[in-house]
């Protein structure tokens, strides 16, 4: 892999931009102060060459050119981890690796297959992979086999998200455009991915104008035991300012801290809820949800 550029800013978040056959593939690392890296590193890739999904706050969907073998996703993840820690021996508490920048990795197989080689590839203790997903139909396949992986491999350390956004399904159609799980299908999985004692299924929100959340009909269909809810705000992209999306916990969502209310309805119906807000610095390096440096 041919590093193209490099940008971001190292106590923070660092964007890269590689080419693999004359295709391009951006992947971050970053730290989440607090914490200092030997506490929680995390590092997200491209699961896909461009998004055949047009989510529509998402600058990576468009430019779809295929799928990277394992091969070239665990070069996105060697290049990060030779330039920290060259031996291969990494100190962190939690190494987080994220298949979230570009592409869902459940229309890529060969994410399955890196999930397998990770344990063997470095001396990590610490290490933590999460898969984010629209849940596209036809993956059933995907799913099916990350529950093999994830029992033999991760033990209470992996993270399966859904990234669903609104509990109105005519609204997730609209930001979602191509066809995918209903939310029964979504929870009807968890009930068989989830192991008691481990780690809940995340359920992803954006909060932006028009991005219907009924807490009551998300409780009649997934259950607080095995679920719990993550809201984030509207990142900066191109695509969300050019059809007019805004973020529904106000112009300050970006860096308010506190909890919309939204938040509060949720936990009352039973859920846990995770407000999360980053730094204001991500979003001017690039590196946060949504957004894709090819479309700057």
């Amino acid at each position: 892999m041919k590093i193209v550029s490099t940008s971001g800013r190292d106590d923070l978040a660092t964007v890269y931009v590689g080419e693999i056959d004359g295709r391009r593939v951006e992947f971050v690392e970053s730290v989440e102060p607090p914490f200092a890296r030997d506490e929680k590193w995390v590092v997200i890739v491209s699961s896909l060459y461009g998004c055949p999904v047009e989510c529509e706050m998402c600058d990576a969907g468009g430019s779809y050119k295929g799928r990277p073998s394992a091969d070239d996703i665990l070069a996105q993840i060697d290049h990060v981890v030779r330039l920290r820690y060259p031996s291969g021996v990494i100190p962190s508490k939690k190494l987080k690796i994220h298949f979230a920048r570009v592409g869902d990795p459940s229309l890529n197989p060969a994410v399955l297959d890196v999930l397998e080689r990770l344990p063997l590839a470095y001396d990590a203790p610490g290490l933590f992979p999460s898969v984010s997903t629209v849940a596209p139909k036809g993956t059933d396949a995907f799913f099916d086999r990350l529950i093999d992986i994830r029992d033999a491999f991760y033990h209470g350390k992996f993270q399966l998200q859904f990234s669903i956004h609104s509990t109105d399904e005519g609204v997730r159609d609209r930001i979602i455009p191509v066809p995918k799980w209903s939310l029964e299908e979504i929870s009807d999985y968890g009930g068989r991915f989830f192991r008691e004692g481990e780690r809940k299924i995340t359920l992803n929100f954006i909060l932006a104008a028009g991005y219907a959340i009924d807490p009551k009909r998300l409780r009649s269909i997934f259950s607080p035991e095995m679920f719990f809810v993550k809201l984030t705000p509207l990142n900066p992209t191109s695509k969300g300012a050019n059809r007019g999306l805004v973020c529904a916990a106000g112009n300050d969502c970006l860096q308010n801290k506190a909890e919309p209310e939204i938040a509060g309805r949720l936990r009352a119906e039973g859920f846990d809820v995770l407000w999360s807000v980053g730094d204001l610095g991500e979003n001017l390096i690039g590196s946060n949800c949504g957004q894709y440096l090819g479309k700057s």
